[in-house]
């Protein structure tokens, strides 16, 4: 297995893709409050997570966090979120984010070869619906860079139970991915065939994704939190010759302090 650690670029550093969902919880008890006044986080935030791709290994990030939350624009890690208002229980947004979805043809051998698959920046939007048995989240995004001209639907529940200072949230959701999003990061084109790697065009899938995540407030500024999340592949990723697994483990884990 090979363990590698991702080039801290600029352009890494702002996209902080495991920062983002470990920090959720703060973005939740930003909500929850209904507080007007803008609030700032500084902090760090490490992640790995097991990769699809067949003798990848692990994928590990180490990478500062910020984090911003005002009445009308709100942003953490990789996401930004301008707020539309609520419809009774249930809040809108607009979204932009940053994916660190692609991959060089040198990070594992089946990949020797193949053409760069670039990340990319999405547009679309969100909602949350916040009940008493589980806040349910719907977001759909679009790549704005062109470069999969894919969507992704995302779909999740969640339920919190605070203790004191802990809170414990876990979760289970469905990812949709396109035929084009699919088609670009696990498909294989005809120039790239190899006698141990054959043509494949990707076809639209769903990913289970289940997780826990805690947070643990030392003090009103600081907290710590831990994103425990295991995913099941569709089957327009688990068919193609790139990918030699049907699930993927990820733990991600961090500091917050909030001005």
């Amino acid at each position: 297995m090979r363990n590698t650690l991702s080039r801290l670029s600029p352009l890494a550093c702002a996209a902080l893709m495991l920062a983002s969902q470990a920090a959720h919880a703060q973005q939740t008890d930003a909500a929850e409050t209904g507080a007007q006044e803008s609030r700032w986080g500084l902090g760090a935030a490490v992640g790995t997570e097991r990769s699809p791709y067949a003798g990848y290994g692990n994928k590990t990030r180490a990478l500062p966090l910020l984090m911003y939350n005002g009445q009308y624009f709100r942003f953490v890690g990789t996401t930004a979120d301008f707020k539309l208002g609520a419809a009774g229980p249930v809040a809108f947004t607009l979204r932009a984010k940053y994916a660190d979805d692609g991959y060089d043809g040198s990070d594992a051998p089946i990949l020797n070869g193949m053409e760069k698959r670039k990340g990319g920046f999405w547009l679309g939007a969100s909602a949350l619906w916040r009940n008493p048995l589980a806040d349910l989240s719907l977001e759909w995004l679009a790549d704005a860079s062109g470069n999969s001209h894919g969507q992704t639907l995302k779909l999740q529940a969640e339920h919190r139970f605070k203790a004191g200072n802990f809170t414990l949230a876990p979760y289970l959701g469905v990812n949709w991915m396109s035929s084009d999003y699919v088609d670009y990061y696990f498909g294989v084109r005809q120039n790239e065939v190899t006698a141990q790697r054959a043509f494949y065009q990707g076809s639209s899938t769903a990913n289970l994704v289940g997780g826990l995540r805690t947070d643990y407030r030392m003090t009103p500024s600081q907290s710590i939190f831990l994103d425990l999340r295991m995913t099941r592949y569709g089957s327009g990723i688990t068919d193609s010759p790139l990918v030699d697994r049907s699930t993927s483990s990820s733990v991600r884990a961090g500091y917050l302090y909030r001005f």
